[in-house]
């Protein structure tokens, strides 16, 4: 059976209003991305039976949980559903322990999913089961929420924003634990976010919301890839490239390398065949029709033009390249495009000024 995850949902609440009809796989971390007030709260709300959308749908494979159609609608709490919110939420009353045997409870043992101490292991917080959580940290109390959910053993687990509340510093402590969630947990995750660097980190499939409305939908790397999207998007525009480390230079740098070419980043710990994921702006990316000859850019790829388009901003246009079967995107001024004829087939090169990785 199909494990699809389908939500159709519209509401129209004065100002507001959400119409989606959205398709997610049913394995991997789908991410709804977009601008504040754009609907994806609403949009978890109504996964999880927290909003009850006229006429909507909402199944994960053969199971509905919503479809007004025949009448259907399981109330939240027989939903098998994790959700974490931005604040965690917990009791304060209990330890970490009970908190987590809370969730735990929520479900006959014949049909637990997770056990307390594999959970508690996966995300380090064995150490912290007797304290409470007043005394812990933002990231460690995320971290326990997010147990909490787990051990409720839910075929989908909602996640609304919930890196928002903490700062840099937690937001970097709890993101390697959501990677080892999204490796090791058989378990599909839809979740919301406004921070572009979490979103390429994280998901596999992303979802553009824009005034309610899905304005994309599909695998990350080709809806960052797209020039066709409102402007909400094209100012921050970026790719992800899944690359590998290739080796270790004498000058503290590292190579890695993708089926574009190489790109050379600061040194890393890892061992040569790590893979690592990157995130490029497209304005960090510069074109050129001539070899590097005297220039202080390292990384500089051959590339073919697939096509370009305009940008929200005047006298600007985003260009998508080929490189080796990768895409990427560069941002360059409409005078740039006309000195180098930029057309469909173009072969030149693209300059990489900046890569960020991620994790």
């Amino acid at each position: 059976m199909s494990d699809e995850i389908r939500a159709i949902f519209r509401v129209d609440r004065g100002g507001f209003s959400l119409d989606v009809d959205l398709a997610l796989p049913g394995r991997g971390i789908s991410a709804l991305f977009g601008p504040s007030g754009s609907g994806k709260t609403t949009c978890l709300r109504a996964m999880a039976g927290l909003e009850r959308p006229p006429g909507g749908r909402f199944t994960l494979g053969e199971t509905a949980w919503q479809d007004e159609a025949q009448g259907l609608f399981v109330p939240p709490h027989r939903r098998a559903v994790g959700y974490v919110f931005q604040d965690a939420r917990l009791f304060p009353h209990l330890s970490v322990g009970d908190n987590l045997a809370f969730g735990e409870r929520r479900v006959a043992h014949a049909g637990r999913r997770f056990a307390r101490d594999s959970i508690a292991d996966l995300l380090g917080i064995g150490h912290l089961l007797e304290r409470r959580p007043d005394g812990l940290s933002g990231g460690e109390r995320q971290r326990i929420a997010i147990g909490r959910a787990l051990l409720t053993s839910p075929r989908l687990l909602l996640m609304d924003e919930p890196l928002a509340a903490l700062d840099l510093r937690r937001r970097q402590e709890i993101l390697p634990y959501l990677e080892r969630l999204h490796r090791e947990l058989a378990i599909p995750i839809v979740y919301v976010s406004h921070a572009p660097d979490e979103v390429a980190r994280l998901a596999d499939h992303l979802v553009l919301l824009d005034e309610g409305r899905a304005v994309a939908s599909g695998p990350l790397r080709d809806v960052l890839a797209r020039i066709d999207l409102p402007s909400a998007f094209s100012d921050d525009a970026a790719v992800v490239i899944e690359a590998r480390i290739g080796m270790h230079e004498a000058d503290d740098l590292t190579r890695l390398d993708f089926p574009g070419g190489h790109i050379y980043v600061s040194r890393r710990m890892e061992a040569p065949g790590t893979p690592l994921r990157c995130r490029i702006l497209a304005r960090d990316v510069s074109l050129t029709l001539a070899p590097q000859v005297g220039t202080s850019i390292l990384n500089c790829v051959a590339a073919t033009v697939i096509d370009s388009a305009p940008t929200a901003t005047p006298g600007q246009i985003l260009v998508r390249l080929d490189a080796g079967g990768d895409a990427l995107l560069a941002r360059i001024t409409r005078r740039s495009a006309d000195r180098l004829a930029i057309r469909p087939g173009l072969a030149l090169r693209a300059q990489i000024k900046s890569v960020a990785l991620l994790g």
